[in-house]
């Protein structure tokens, strides 16, 4: 813990050791609690946070079916959560307006120097990689925030995974928490538990340490009884050299599942940097073409750009099977042969449910209807959920109670039915498709990886990076407009590399520099860095229509994707990298008319825009950071983009 903490403590209390938890979740009666079942490290994180938080109670989670009911139970009396009678085991949650999505302007990184976590920008401009926040600040964060924090309250000690337990690949944490949200989520969405005390117990080994708080006013008043929170005083630390993540304020998702962005990204690409492998934003799907020959394949997208549905997505081609691994991070290593493996750390579905319907997601619809958490979706008199998309499957009767309880008309309201960031979170294992060896201990040999974004005009259906360098400059070069996912507003295009630039837990020159040595880890062990290519479902004509049908027909992008992992000659050369050759991409069959000239067409007063913004933007945010095997790539698009 910091040393800050350290400060404000007294000596320990002789029954700290026996801290008094309730019987059940909630419940008034306090037995002992015993500490010493823990491990030393474990049990001195406890010990201070308790001494810091100074909860009223404490309980030491062991994830088994009968602790969620009580969880569960917990929650509905505390009018945090409501049931959903029309499915089996799902809830609802509705959070204070205030605290709805992740919180990036108050996410910092700590370290010694400010360049080890975030680029120089030039000067006069803000930089948008990352906020750094020195030793001192992070004490005097919290400082304000934690002492006395969790009063009238139990502490939770949350034990997880992050990927299946006793996995190489797989890291543990234990979260402290003061929601019981928070740790009825955690338990969907990571392998949580006795299970992983025991790991730690065993050898004592190290562990991410992450305290959260939901935090109170400084005015002492909740505003919304159900949904306690400090939106005012939010604030999410990362001090990477103690593997520490502190939270405060925010019982939402990214901010205060910790074992997701926090843990998954920030601090595990850290993690990722020291040990030689990568921590990403990706998705991991399985695709099996007609002869049965499978292939695995990593993306990265920013939020709410269709990841989950192309984690989850039914092939158009006949004989086509994709099956999936995960939905959102991938930590990929290479092997001893030099083919890079990746696990799905997660172990459930934390997604974007505006825009998920029959039509656009059919396997997440069949996924989420048991054992679920929705949170800030609307709600129907039926006893069932609804949110934009789900128009079609809504019988002509029923009623509907927007996302801050209000009523909700179709076509007369103008405010949205459901959050625009509202979420599903369920178990992975319920994916009907999930892959056979999604919880390999090995991971699943990648064979290609794919960047992506919202492009409305001049990027290509898909094109292939022509080399590994090249590849690094098309994921460093991304950009896609905003989403709701975080606090940002309306349709602007942003800079988004590697749909990292929330997450990247150090200074984003240093992560480009460690993505350009996997190429030569791969050939050091006799194997081969992965082919990268570019895709855009999301560019639009000149009457502002999408030109390309997506969901279940990306699928034929993927088909060529493959042919080119298998060398095949089925591409042709542009300024930008490879695209598919006259004939090569598979239309048969489209129901779309599809324009395929102009969806590959490279207007050469875009892609002058394009490469100047580049330009631009890595002058301004990465600097004297960047390095120069991606200024050479910038360079040789300018002169290639020059002769369109």
């Amino acid at each position: 813990m910091p040393e800050v903490i350290e400060k404000y403590f007294t000596q320990l209390p002789s029954q700290v050791g026996h801290y008094a938890v309730p019987k059940s979740v909630g419940s008034k009666a306090a037995p002992v609690a015993d500490l010493s079942r823990l491990s030393p490290q474990v049990r001195q994180f406890v010990e201070q946070s308790i001494l810091l938080c100074a909860p009223d109670r404490v309980h030491i989670c062991d994830g088994s079916e009968t602790e969620y009911r009580s969880l569960l139970a917990l929650l509905q009396q505390q009018g945090t959560i409501v049931p959903l009678p029309k499915y089996d085991n799902c809830w609802l949650a509705r959070t204070n307006p205030a605290d709805v999505a992740r919180v990036e302007s108050r996410t910092f990184m700590c370290t010694e120097r400010r360049e080890e976590s975030i680029p120089t920008p030039r000067a006069g401009v803000a930089g948008s990689l990352g906020n750094w926040i020195a030793p001192a600040g992070y004490d005097q964060a919290i400082k304000e925030r934690f002492p006395g924090c969790m009063k009238g309250r139990t502490m939770y000690v949350v034990p997880f995974s992050m990927g299946p337990v006793g996995s190489p690949l797989a890291k543990v944490g234990v979260e402290i928490t003061d929601s019981a949200y928070v740790v009825a989520s955690m338990r969907i969405m990571t392998r949580m538990g006795a299970a992983v005390l025991d790991v730690l117990q065993e050898d004592d080994s190290d562990f991410i340490k992450c305290l959260h708080s939901v935090g109170t006013p400084a005015t002492g008043k909740v505003d919304v009884a159900s949904w306690p929170c400090d939106p005012e005083r939010t604030i999410i630390l990362h001090k990477p050299a103690a593997n520490e993540i502190v939270s405060y304020g925010s019982g939402y998702g990214g901010n205060s599942l910790l074992g997701k962005k926090c843990f998954a990204l920030r601090i595990g690409s850290t993690i990722a940097k020291r040990e030689g492998w990568l921590a990403e934003h990706m998705l991991i799907l399985g695709i099996t073409n007609p002869d049965g020959e499978k292939r695995y394949i990593a993306a990265a997208f920013p939020s709410a750009c269709g990841k989950t549905n192309l984690a989850m997505m039914t092939p158009t081609l006949p004989g086509y099977k994709v099956e999936c691994v995960g939905d959102d991070i991938a930590w990929m290593k290479f092997d001893a042969s030099g083919q890079l493996r990746a696990i799905n750390p997660e172990n459930g579905f934390f997604g974007v449910a505006p825009g998920t319907s029959d039509e656009t997601n059919p396997n997440a619809m069949k996924t989420i209807f048991k054992d679920t958490i929705f949170t800030n979706v609307a709600s129907t008199s039926d006893g069932g959920v609804f949110w934009e998309g789900m128009e079609a499957s809504l019988a002509a009767d029923v009623k509907i109670t927007d996302w801050q309880g209000r009523p909700w008309e179709m076509g007369v309201t103008r405010t949205p039915a459901a959050h625009p960031n509202s979420r599903f979170c369920s178990p992975a294992a319920q994916c009907p498709i999930i892959d056979a060896a999604w919880e390999d201990p090995e991971g699943v040999p990648i064979s290609a990886i794919l960047f992506g974004g919202r492009r409305p005009a001049g990027v290509p259906l898909v094109y292939e990076a022509t080399s590994w360098a090249s590849g690094v400059f098309v994921g460093a070069a991304m950009r896609s407009e905003a989403t709701a996912a975080a606090e940002h507003r309306g349709k602007m295009i942003m800079h988004d590399p590697f749909a990292m630039r929330p997450f990247f837990g150090y200074n984003f020159g240093h992560y480009l520099k460690h993505w350009l040595t996997m190429e030569q880890r791969a050939e050091k062990a006799g194997g081969v860095a992965p082919k990268i290519f570019h895709v855009n479902w999301f560019r639009k004509d000149a009457q502002g229509k999408f030109m390309w049908p997506g969901f279940g027909e990306n699928c034929r992008v993927l088909e060529w994707i493959l042919r080119r992992v298998n060398d095949e000659e089925c591409y042709r050369e542009t300024a930008i990298g490879r695209i598919p050759s006259s004939g090569a991409l598979n239309v048969d069959g489209l129901t779309q008319k599809v324009n395929l000239e102009e969806l590959f067409s490279l207007p050469k007063d875009f892609w002058l825009q394009e490469v100047q913004d580049i330009a631009t933007y890595f002058d301004n945010q990465v600097g004297v950071d960047l390095p120069p095997q991606v200024a050479h790539e910038l360079a040789t698009l300018k002169q290639r983009v020059a002769q369109l």
